[in-house]
């Protein structure tokens, strides 16, 4: 798999990683062994960069990738810390996250995480200099290799890429979220920053498994996030209206290539784009996690094939979302 510089980490890692939020909660169950079986097929197939949260399943994500570093060891692996409290910018201190990160340390049975983002704390968060002071101590002190942070909007994203220090910043970006190639790459590829590309498949719309009769089931975000009732709605088929989306990926089907799957196709679309350091789409199976990784090795899509995606994002999505992230 082709490797790339992971921002300001100095880390290389390959160019599709995987999301470990599906192994913890949210996506109906997965089991122990099931997870497992999954991150091993994934790291079999060349993936060498894991992006969890300590809130995936209160820490059941990270439980589960720290029983797979015992018997990978070598992979860079990221989490995520911040949402297990009330969303207020007073809960962003050194204190608290000393508190968090012990957590994560344990969970993933390590003494130095390779990276802690925040995860998409409020706005107000991204602009605060104490709260950089303290990501600085907790690298200082050996806890943590590297920070970075994981947004919702871009504007959030450009505040970030701005703090010397930030190494990575984690965004939703795929065919249904077109806006930060127009300034967050950009932006980050002059900081030498790492974009981690997330929600790459628009929570499995742009697989192009779904129809209209799919049911999800309850304990699935996609049943009951669909308006933001739990978090932002935007972390749910990247805020595209589910009908919207189905129509969206009718259009897209045409322009997948042969001997590309739908998701392949969708994958291959954002490793294509400048500045990506690594996409990391999530996967409930060992078929999936491999699916996934051999996008890597896929040709790129050609100049018509891209516009032609712009179109279909520029007629039905772009009303949708591209004012509101």
């Amino acid at each position: 798999m082709e490797n790339r510089e992971l921002g300001r980490t100095g880390r290389q890692v390959g160019v599709v990683g995987l999301g470990a939020w599906q192994l913890g909660a949210d996506w109906g169950e997965v089991g122990e062994d099931e997870a497992l079986a999954t991150l091993n097929a994934a790291v079999d197939a060349g993936v060498t960069f894991i992006d969890t949260a300590d809130v995936y399943g209160d820490g059941r994500s990270e439980q589960i990738v720290g029983r797979l570093l015992k018997e990978r060891p070598g992979l860079t692996v990221a989490t995520k810390m911040g949402r297990r409290v009330p969303q207020e910018p007073s809960a962003y201190t050194l204190d608290n996250f000393r508190a968090w990160n012990d957590r994560s340390r344990q969970n993933l049975g390590v003494d130095t995480i390779d990276l802690v983002q925040l995860h998409c704390p409020p706005t107000a968060v991204y602009s605060d200099p104490a709260v950089y002071d303290a990501l600085d101590t907790l690298v200082e002190e050996g806890r943590i290799a590297a920070y970075g942070v994981s947004v919702e909007t871009c504007e959030e994203a450009l505040t970030a890429i701005a703090r010397p220090n930030v190494a990575t910043v984690q965004i939703i970006l795929n065919a249904f979220r077109l806006k930060p190639l127009e300034r967050v790459l950009p932006a980050a590829i002059e900081a030498g920053v790492g974009i981690i590309a997330r929600v790459p498949l628009a929570s499995g719309l742009l697989s192009g498994r779904y129809d209209e009769h799919t049911r999800f089931a309850d304990d699935d975000h996609r049943a009951f996030n669909r308006h933001g009732e739990a978090f932002d709605v935007g972390e749910t088929f990247s805020g595209v209206d589910y009908a919207t989306g189905l129509k969206a990926v009718d259009r897209l089907r045409p322009l997948v290539p042969e001997g590309m799957t739908t998701a392949q196709f969708a994958l291959r679309w954002i490793i294509d784009q400048p500045g990506v350091s690594v996409v990391i789409p999530g996967a409930r199976n060992e078929r999936q996690a491999m699916g996934n990784a051999a996008a890597a090795d896929l040709p790129p899509l050609d100049d018509a094939t891209r516009a032609a995606v712009a179109e279909v994002y520029d007629d039905l999505i772009r009303p949708q979302v591209h004012h509101r992230w």
